[in-house]
């Protein structure tokens, strides 16, 4: 009997990595599941030594977990580039964000304004330092708690302006994508894999699911879901 493959993942490549997973599968009669919950949960798991075959998460996540050797350097692996987007409540005023100036206004004029506790929430707050309006629209500003989707905070009223990465607004119910931020202001983040280190790992089945996962046959799969190669 196979031994199925074990990963953690964070929210924003959930359906990437299931639709890989589901692909994989199929071709090889390996099974491979991914539970994917919000990145800090993951990388405390991760931290006390849960037992996990492969994990994916923001580049300098994986990075913290090699250096305190919880996860292998030697097989880790970038994945995708994936870019922030806004996004409001469906049949919402649509404002512009062509621009860096565009945006910034659409900001300032948004009555909330819903991130996230990822690694583009943080980017995001840093850009709004570098504006000056931090302090201005401070007390507008609605975090989503860790997987919680920005799109379901869109949804239920709770903002009327959210970003977060282009992953995962794809697809949300209730709300209308405006698109991705513009180049000049652009938060890209890197998620990288790495298998885990013992328990039960499976050094060669995950070694052939990160050669799939990387390859140019997952190149189309990764941009449906609102990704780049990386």
């Amino acid at each position: 009997m196979t031994t199925p493959i074990q990963g953690l993942c964070s929210m924003a490549t959930r359906g990437l990595l299931d639709e890989l997973a589901a692909a994989y599968a199929q071709r090889t009669g390996v099974p491979v599941s991914f539970l994917a919950i919000g990145g800090v949960e993951v990388a405390r798991r991760v931290s006390v030594g849960e037992p996990f075959d492969v994990v994916v998460l923001a580049s300098d996540a994986i990075d913290k977990l090699v250096v305190a050797g919880k996860l292998d350097a030697a097989g880790k692996t970038d994945l995708v580039r994936s870019g922030v987007a806004a996004a409001v409540r469906a049949g919402g005023p649509r404002p512009d964000i062509s621009t860096e100036e565009a945006l910034r206004s659409a900001v300032l004029a948004a009555p909330r304004i819903a991130y996230s506790t990822g690694p583009s929430g943080t980017a995001l707050m840093a850009l709004f330092e570098r504006w000056g309006i931090a302090g201005d629209i401070r007390s507008r500003l609605v975090q989503a708690p860790p997987g919680v989707p920005v799109g379901s905070l869109l949804a239920r009223g709770d903002a009327e302006l959210g970003f977060q990465q282009l992953s995962e607004l794809i697809g949300a119910c209730g709300i209308e994508l405006i698109g991705l931020l513009p180049p000049t202001v652009q938060i890209t983040t890197v998620f990288t894999a790495a298998p885990g280190i013992g328990g039960g790992a499976q050094p060669e089945a995950v070694r052939a699911l990160l050669d799939f996962m990387r390859s140019a046959d997952s190149a189309d799969t990764k941009r449906r879901h609102g990704m780049e190669p990386a």
